[in-house]
Parts: structure tokens; C-alpha cells; sequence
């Protein structure tokens, strides 16, 4: 459903991702992990068009996207959110959402009842009528994932989702991707600093270090991986 080849992005001098290459599946939760500065959320912003690739190409669904402004992307289908919250602060909840919703309506065939759907199981049916910047957190991040979901995507990437949060939110964003890919499948790309949340929601991983791509694969391959371990694991921040 993704698939990224040979993809690089320069700062003047400075490569932030340096010949990056994976793939994710139909369907799959895939984690982007790596260090602090290793290019995840540079790699998030090439896919979603944010930025433009300075070499490689990149695919959705087996169409090339890398060369599209950001808003066609996301009628195709690619969707995210941000590791700093970019809600819209003078719209109502509901109006956030509906910003999403009114493109997706554009696509023939589109699940009608997802948002409602979403909108419960986010816990958002009770502020509907309140700006973003009247609710706790937790409460803002998961907005900010039902109006992604809103533009009914086929890839959707969560930029450190579970950052700020209690574990019992943590536990409860983990049961609500579980029941997000129920729902309404697609593929998942998962940024995040908590390991045991990752190893459990994630099918693959992939590595990223200082730009280039460390390793790739199934978990426990990954976190078995000497490199991953010495650049990564064995840092002991996480």
C-alpha cells in the first residue's frame, strides 16, 4: 500500500533522510522507531507531501505520489497527524472533523457512518461544540486522529500518538486502533517512543538513524538486531 525507494531529503548540506527504502502492507500497523534527530518525522513529512523528496520516489497503493502537492495526496487517501498538535483552535470539534469530511465526501462509495462511528469511540460526542483549546490533552490528540480518519484514508500515519498521555489513555488509543483497523482497514505507519506499545500494536518495524534506514522487518528480529540495540535500545532512554 506504501512504498518508499531510494527516497532522500537535503537541508542545504546536511541529508536529513539519507536512501531510505520499506514497504508497508494493506492492512498493517507498521512502526517508524529510531532515536531522537534520526529523520521519522522528516520521512512522515515526504510521504504526506509536507515536504518534497530532493531524490527517490514514493508510492500509494502502486501510484506515485512523491511528485503531488500535499492536499491532492491526502484526497488519495494519505492522511496524519502531527507530533505538535495542528488543530484548527477558533472551529468547534465538529468543524475540525468536517474539514476532513468534506473531501472524503468527494470519493464515490465512502463508509458515511466511519466519522459517527469514530466520534464515540474517541470519546468526542460530548464536546462537539467546544474548541480544541478547551479539552484536556489526551482528548486533543484523539481529535486529532478522527479527523485524519475522516478523510477515510488508505494510509494513515500517527506521529507519536501516545506522547503526554496516562497509561490507562495509552492502553485506551491501543484498544482504539485496534478497533480502528476493524473498522475501517488501512495501513498504519506508527511513530512512537513507547517500545511495549509499539511491540504490541506493530506487525513490522522499521529503523531509522541518523537518516538512513538501521534495520527492517518483524519485531523481534529488529529488536534482536545488534546495530538497533547499540544506536537505539541500548541508550537506555526508552
Amino acid at each position: 500500500m506504501l512504498r518508499l525507494s531510494g527516497v532522500s531529503k537535503s537541508f542545504g548540506g546536511i541529508k536529513a533522510v539519507d536512501n531510505v527504502s520499506f514497504s508497508v502492507e494493506a492492512n498493517e500497523i507498521h512502526g517508524l522507531i529510531g532515536p531522537n534527530g534520526a529523520g521519522k518525522t522528516t520521512t512522515i513529512n515526504l510521504i504526506s507531501g509536507l515536504l518534497r523528496v530532493s531524490e527517490g520516489e514514493i508510492e500509494v497503493d502502486g501510484q506515485p505520489i512523491h511528485g503531488l502537492p500535499a492536499e491532492q495526496r491526502a484526497r488519495m487517501g494519505v492522511a496524519r497527524t502531527f507530533q505538535n498538535l495542528r488543530l484548527f483552535k477558533n472551529l468547534s470539534v465538529r468543524r475540525n472533523i468536517e474539514v476532513a469530511e468534506i473531501q472524503s465526501r468527494k470519493v464515490p462509495a465512502v463508509d458515511q457512518n466511519l466519522v459517527e462511528d469514530a466520534i464515540d469511540r474517541f470519546g468526542l460526542r460530548e464536546v462537539l461544540n467546544q474548541t480544541p483549546d478547551s479539552l484536556p490533552y489526551g482528548q486533543m490528540r484523539r481529535l486529532e486522529i478522527v479527523r485524519a480518519l475522516a478523510l477515510r484514508p488508505k494510509v494513515l500515519m500517527l506521529d507519536e500518538p501516545a506522547a503526554g498521555m496516562n497509561p490507562e489513555e495509552t492502553d485506551k488509543l491501543f484498544a482504539n486502533l485496534m478497533w480502528l483497523r476493524e473498522r475501517h482497514p488501512c495501513s498504519i505507519v506508527l511513530i512512537e517512543h513507547d517500545l511495549k506499545f509499539i511491540m504490541s500494536a506493530c506487525e513490522k518495524l522499521t529503523v531509522m538513524n541518523m537518516g538512513s534506514l538501521l534495520a527492517s522487518g518483524l519485531p523481534q528480529e529488529v529488536t534482536a538486531n545488534k546495530e538497533v540495540i547499540e544506536a537505539y535500545l541500548g541508550l537506555g532512554e526508552h
